[in-house]
């Protein structure tokens, strides 16, 4: 089986799916988040919504694959938890600058 390579702040982003402080940590100060129609601006923002929906629905991650395309990376991942048609597969689209996230958007 072979083992998936996520580039740093990638990797760190996954591994801290349920750790405020840790997500943090993998965005630059002005990163921007999309995710379900709506745009988060700044680390602040963007952890307070992800802390959220940790406890709303304790969705876990697990990266399938990852492409490089346009600059960015996207990377598939399947998503359980406790929201409907859990589980599903979500594409979660990195900008990546200086060793950190920069910009994502999460898609079905």
């Amino acid at each position: 089986m072979n083992t998936l390579i996520l580039p740093p702040p990638i990797a760190a982003y996954f591994a801290a799916e349920h750790n405020p402080e840790a997500l943090a940590r993998c965005f630059t100060a002005q990163a921007v988040m999309k995710d379900d129609g709506h745009t988060y601006t700044g680390v602040a923002a963007i952890t307070a919504f992800l802390a959220k929906a940790s406890a709303q629905y304790g969705a876990t991650s697990v990266p399938l694959d990852i492409q490089q395309e346009d600059g960015f990376q996207r990377v598939r991942a399947n998503v359980a938890g406790n929201f409907p048609r859990s589980p599903i597969v979500l594409s979660y689209r990195f900008g990546l600058e200086r060793g950190l996230i920069a910009s994502l958007e999460i898609t079905a």
